[in-house]
């Protein structure tokens, strides 16, 4: 894309903005939503100026706490917005945790994990945020670990208030988990920092050497000496990172991209220490080290803290259900970790929990959604003596009561959480090259060093050539430019709600033909779609406060969508205050000084209609809205597909990828959708448990299946394909075990990590094409003894500008809007 103007993220058109990617047209207008600036692609969001309500919410929100000056200092592109920001999530443990934190002497502060963090602007957001709460004092955000350290005025801060707050601007809150250990990025920057000084002053000394100073100079050996020394220093503190990696990839069998690098950095150095130790100045390349060193380094340190920037914004600890109240024999409710759950144990869950264990209800009646557990999109009632499957998720507002069936060790959602180990993938090709590479240079410095010795018997000068050829075959190419591409790559899709969390992956890609999505949450949306959202306009502010209040803090994938619509809307609105009830199995009902506000199913509110004739079809009979039983109006919901996985899947079929549908749900609405997305028959499955999915996937992979899912039941299969990517990161459940992640409403991020990663594969081809040219021009200069220090040092950094060349021109066009 090229850019002109200075405001793109407008909601509008620009007419010198230019979009490249998929199938565009080459001068294509582009829209770009107000808030994260991410191109929209349908009409109806071009109109808003919003890729989804999520964005359309925060935005609203971050304006009316007077905080636009985020949009000044955030990247140019951000994640689009979870859709969590509208639904209800259990802080309990946050309170107990300041409850434990005051109770303590001295001053009160809190360490606490933060996800969503992904650049400057977020930090400065947060901080904002934080500042504008009661009580607030201090805080200090670590972007890098994804940390904060809140201090407040003991009794007058709220850490759930805060936590709720953030949750509204996209960011969760977790508990800190272990003490996260020093990120490798971190450490690497602390090694060029230290090789960038070391080869800087390698430089001082060696350049008076270049400029013509002679060796008769009163301090030429003591130039050289400080050389050496600060080469040795270089050695140790960078080389010594490709030395252990290299020398543990070996132990492991493997022919790691690092063995060349250390081999060059060795060969080089003993070299040019042989040099100096002979006084034999025009074999001495300590220059050369510090330099190749310190690139490899740069390298290295883009590559590592591109997949650690995707890492830092998920919360590390892993998901366990919330505390369960159990009654004892006294009838006093205890809370207690799941851990210990006892069969007979009776215990309480609240609304939006999880129910941790299989268990009876003992409560006259209650609705669960087993969507994350089951597969199945539609909500579940269960009466009195019902059996509950562990993983299903209250949807009744306040608490119900159940009996334990088992142990938490013996279920299901135990063995789906528990983490599982993922199998460590050798790039065969990338060993192939670095073994061919190691014995093509090794073959020739020994000829060289022979011939040389024979023709010569000179063993200094047939020793010199030998290290000539170390030196000006380093893998430049390969060790700065290969990363580089990788990091190129990352930061391309990021740019696009693709966020790679495994390095492994672009390897893996390249054998991936089968690709199996799960259906609910996955090919569809979290929450069910409002068909006629014209309803909620037409509704008075009243109305619409009344109806905010019925829905917010509503686990019902029904009110989450009322909820969405209504907070992404014009004004947002404020909830009614007034007395909450319900209904199971038929609604909620608010009690104000205005009147009866219920929401439930149609014909449970009674009284005559309010709203127009034509929706009494039966095909917009759906959830009614009602005051005093008059229906204000009636919403009616589907569970869509995404807005774009009908073309996405047909054009990776096209490009030669096998799709499946692997669900829990009804086998009539997985064939819907394989109808729907131009699927056989035969690729959709439908009614498989976990553990059917799993076998199903283990079956069908000849290590090159690609996992989608969002739930816990999809957890096995995960465990079991080559690879795996979830849209969903705010469950704690697969964005643990994905090698990436992707965000937005659709699913066109997945054919954009295909060609990315198309992208990335032509341009290490052509690094290695012009590596193998390079090094038989150097070596050749080497071998026939043309080569000296001054040439190395100015061959060395021309070819690592064109291999940078060589990426930017590859990669340049992804790293574009």
């Amino acid at each position: 894309m090229t850019f002109f103007g200075k405001n793109l993220v407008n909601g509008g058109v620009s007419p010198t903005v230019r979009v490249r990617g998929l199938r565009a047209e080459p001068a294509a207008p582009v829209h770009l939503c107000r808030h994260c600036g991410t191109p929209l692609q349908t009409e109806r969001t071009r109109e808003s100026g919003f890729c989804c309500t999520g964005c359309a919410y925060v935005f609203r929100l971050v304006h009316e706490h007077g905080l636009e000056g985020y949009y000044k200092i955030r990247d140019t592109v951000v994640a689009p917005v979870d859709q969590v920001v509208f639904q209800p999530r259990d802080y309990a443990w946050l309170a107990e945790m300041q409850l434990e934190v005051e109770k303590s002497p001295g001053p009160s502060a809190l360490m606490l994990e933060v996800q969503g963090i992904s650049c400057a602007g977020c930090v400065w957001l947060i901080e904002k945020i934080f500042h504008q709460q009661k009580g607030s004092l201090a805080i200090q955000t670590d972007a890098q670990v994804g940390r904060m350290r809140l201090q407040w005025a003991r009794g007058e801060f709220d850490a759930v208030a805060f936590a709720r707050a953030l949750q509204g601007f996209n960011y969760l809150v977790g508990p800190p988990g272990e003490e996260p250990a020093v990120p490798e990025s971190r450490q690497l920057v602390r090694r060029v920092g230290l090789c960038a000084a070391f080869s800087m002053n390698i430089m001082l000394f060696a350049l008076p050497a270049y400029f013509g100073m002679e060796a008769s100079f009163a301090y030429a050996p003591l130039f050289n000496t400080l050389a050496m020394v600060f080469a040795t220093l270089s050695l140790l503190t960078g080389g010594s990172y490709f030395f252990g990696r290299a020398l543990g990839a070996l132990r492991s069998g493997v022919l790691h991209i690092d063995l060349p690098i250390a081999v060059g950095i060795l060969g080089a150095y003993a070299g040019s220490f042989f040099g100096w130790i002979a006084g034999r100045e025009e074999y001495v390349y300590f220059d050369f080290v510090g330099t190749f060193i310190l690139l490899m380094l740069v390298g290295r340190w883009a590559q590592v803290a591109a997949v650690e920037h995707n890492r830092r914004r998920l919360l590390s600890v892993q998901a366990r259900p919330h505390k369960v109240r159990v009654l004892g024999p006294s009838g006093a409710a205890v809370d207690q970790p799941v851990e210990n759950l006892r069969p007979g144990d009776i215990f309480r869950v609240r609304s939006g929990q999880v129910v941790p264990v299989e268990a009876q209800l003992e409560s006259s009646a209650a609705t669960f959604g087993t969507a994350w557990i089951t597969g199945e999109a539609d909500p579940r009632e269960y009466r009195q003596g019902g059996r509950v499957p562990a993983g299903a998720v209250s949807l009744v507002r306040g608490e119900i009561q159940l009996r334990a069936l088992q142990g938490w060790t013996d279920s299901l959602l135990a063995k789906l959480l528990q983490p599982a180990g993922r199998d460590a993938f050798r790039h065969r090709w990338l060993e192939r090259v670095v073994g061919g590479y190691l014995i093509a240079i090794f073959v020739a410095a020994t000829l060289a060093g022979a011939g040389w010795w024979l023709a010569t018997h000179d063993a200094v000068h047939a020793f010199s050539v030998v290290t000539a050829v170390l030196v000006v075959s380093c893998p430049c190419a390969i060790g700065l430019s290969l990363p580089l591409a990788d990091e190129m790559a990352t930061v391309a899709l990021r740019r696009h709600g693709v966020f790679v969390r495994e390095a492994d992956l672009w390897p893996r890609l390249a054998r991936i033909r089968k690709l199996i999505f799960d259906k609910t949450g996955t090919l569809t949306l979290e929450t069910p779609v409002l068909r006629n959202p014209d309803a909620l306009a037409g509704l008075a502010p009243t109305a619409r406060a009344a109806l905010l209040t019925l829905v917010r803090d509503n686990a019902h994938p029904v009110s989450q969508s009322l909820c969405e619509n209504l907070l992404a809307g014009p004004g947002g609105g404020e909830p009614l205050a007034g007395v909450i009830s319900e209904e199971t199995g038929y609604g909620v009902k608010l009690e104000t000084g205005a009147g009866t506000w219920t929401l439930g199913r149609a014909g449970w509110a009674g009284g005559k209609a309010g709203c127009d004739d034509r929706a009494r079809q039966p095909e917009m009979a759906g959830t009614e809205f009602a005051c005093d039983g008059v229906v204000l109006a009636r919403f009616v919901f589907e569970d869509a597909v995404r807005a774009d996985a009908v073309a996405e899947v047909a054009a990776l079929r096209r490009d030669g990828f096998e799709a499946y549908i692997l669900s829990g749900d009804q086998p009539d609405k997985v064939a819907a959708m394989a109808r729907a997305l131009g699927l056989p028959a035969a690729n959709g499955v439908a009614g498989v448990s976990p553990e059917q999915k799993a076998a199903w996937v283990k079956m069908l992979d000849r290590r090159d299946t690609l996992m989608l899912g969002d739930g816990a039941n999809d957890s096995l299969a995960f465990d079991t394909a080559f690879a795996r990517g979830t849209p969903v990161i705010h469950r704690g459940v697969l964005e643990g075990k994905a090698d990436f992640y992707y965000l937005g409403q659709g699913i066109g991020g997945l054919r954009r990590l295909f060609a990315v990663n198309a992208a990335r594969r032509r341009t290490h081809t052509a690094l290695l094409v012009f590596s193998v040219v390079y090094n038989a021009f150097a070596v050749g200069l080497a071998v026939s003894g043309h080569m000296n220090p001054l040439l190395a040092a100015i061959i060395m950094p021309v070819s690592s500008l064109l291999s940078l060349a060589i990426v930017g021109a590859g990669m340049r066009r992804w790293l574009k809007v």
